[in-house]
């Protein structure tokens, strides 16, 4: 068994080392486990060898040490949980060329009756007209 332990840790170890930037925080939460509970190792060591594999690309000492608290309340998952919440939205063409086809109907159009026809948020309507469309308003006295 001894020989078991000593393979998983240097395949860790080689496997942090090996490409740094490649490394993302589910695995990076793994070796923290690894090192946690396989290693017995303390919260400063786990942190100076994640500071010397990884380098500027290491998780701080506090995030080392929310994710061992984590570990010890037993709940031993590396990946992120789904966080409730509206979904951000996306701007499908669709939906532009349908604002654009009111726009050229309409040039007086506002804002609120377009949202009235089609079901979308202020803000998007806003966000289409300026950004996706690039128009303003004219003003002539």
């Amino acid at each position: 068994m001894p020989n078991c332990k000593y393979f998983l840790v240097t395949e860790a170890e080689r496997s942090i080392s090996c490409n740094a930037r490649g490394v993302n925080n589910i695995e990076t939460r793994a070796v923290i486990k690894f090192f946690f509970f396989l290693r017995g190792n303390a919260l400063k060591k786990i942190h100076n060898i994640l500071r010397e594999t990884l380098g500027e690309h290491a998780p701080s000492y506090a995030t080392v040490k929310n994710w061992v608290t984590q570990f010890k309340r037993r709940d031993f998952s590396t990946c992120n949980v789904p966080r409730p919440g509206r979904p951000k939205t996306e701007t499908i063409p669709e939906i532009i060329d349908q604002i654009h086809e009111l726009i050229l109907e309409d040039s007086r159009i506002s804002a609120k009756s377009i949202v009235e026809q089609l079901g979308i948020s202020r803000e998007r309507v806003g966000s289409i007209i300026h950004e996706d469309l690039d128009m303003r308003k004219l003003s002539a006295k």
